[in-house]
């Protein structure tokens, strides 16, 4: 196996990275389309930028998602995958991908759902049509999350020593008080909305109550979907009444070697494929190989 293979290593990569990689080609295929072909970045956007009208959000739901992977300018992408990966690590490092993913698409959703209520329910709103793009309200659900979470985890930036639960304030409070005068009230709200889920989330889990469960079971349902039958590299050998010793020993490896294979191929069934050691990955490779 080519471990220097781009697809390998993406598929080696932690959620994290993988996030990072999607968005950053997704930002890059929208805007050399738009630069060779001349497709204004709003025709090729349109259905998967997030409606402020609840009409047009009925007409295509997919968007409070699709809105959260695209973005607008190179620093927009730029600052939203430096914060993913500065805050997604302490996440990753301390709950499964399943989980990470809860946070991040349901931060995404509460961050889309508040923009949109909030352009339909605040007369200071009335008559302003337009979408929402970008992964901010992921970002700052994942970052609010591990601030409530492990609030006293410090972390150095440049010569000054600060906790995350301080961090976390400072993000929050700073949004609220750009919003009255900001040009982008709308990014702001849902900035809001995924701040506040990730809040949620964190202070329920503390208490031992995984409000996000039912959306992790809504993601093993989906992933199971395309996962192929894994075929099993042996068949288990059965015995017989007349053999020999040495077939006895050679049945008896072929055995333990099957016995190896179904463990690992239940830890994938599991776990996913990202949990297997690297011995245990060469180990079912060769297996293929062999069959």
């Amino acid at each position: 196996m080519d471990t220097n293979n781009l697809t390998y290593q993406f598929k080696q990569a932690n959620i994290v990275l993988k996030l990072i990689v999607i968005n950053t080609i997704i930002f890059l295929l929208v805007f050399l389309s738009s630069f060779f072909f001349k497709i204004p970045p709003g025709d090729l956007t349109a259905w998967l930028v997030l409606p402020n009208d609840f009409f047009s959000l009925l007409t295509q739901p997919w968007s409070l998602i699709t809105y959260s992977f695209l973005h607008f300018s190179f620093w927009h992408v730029f600052w939203n995958m430096y914060i993913l990966y500065w805050f997604g690590t302490y996440v990753i490092n301390l709950f499964s991908t399943k989980r990470f993913m809860t946070i991040y698409l349901l931060g995404a959703i509460s961050g889309g759902l508040l923009y949109v209520l909030s352009y339909n329910l605040f007369p200071v709103f009335n008559g302003q049509y337009g979408g929402l793009l970008g992964a901010s309200a992921a970002v700052r659900a994942i970052m609010i999350f591990i601030a409530v979470y492990t609030p006293n985890t410090v972390v150095r930036i440049f010569m000054f020593k600060i906790k995350l639960w301080q961090i976390g304030l400072f993000v929050v409070l700073f949004d609220l008080i750009q919003l009255p005068s900001s040009g982008n009230a709308g990014g702001l709200i849902a900035h809001l909305g995924g701040a506040l889920f990730g809040y949620v989330y964190a202070r329920q889990l503390a208490k031992g109550n995984d409000i996000g469960i039912w959306f992790e079971n809504i993601i093993d349902w989906f992933l199971n979907q395309f996962k192929p039958k894994h075929k099993r590299p042996f068949k288990k050998v059965h015995r017989t009444k007349h053999k020999t010793t040495a077939k006895a020993s050679k049945n008896s490896a072929q055995v333990e070697h099957q016995k190896k294979i179904d463990a690992i191929l239940d830890k994938i069934g599991k776990s996913g494929y990202e949990s297997l050691t690297k011995a245990e990955k060469d180990f079912l490779f060769k297996a293929g190989k062999d069959n």
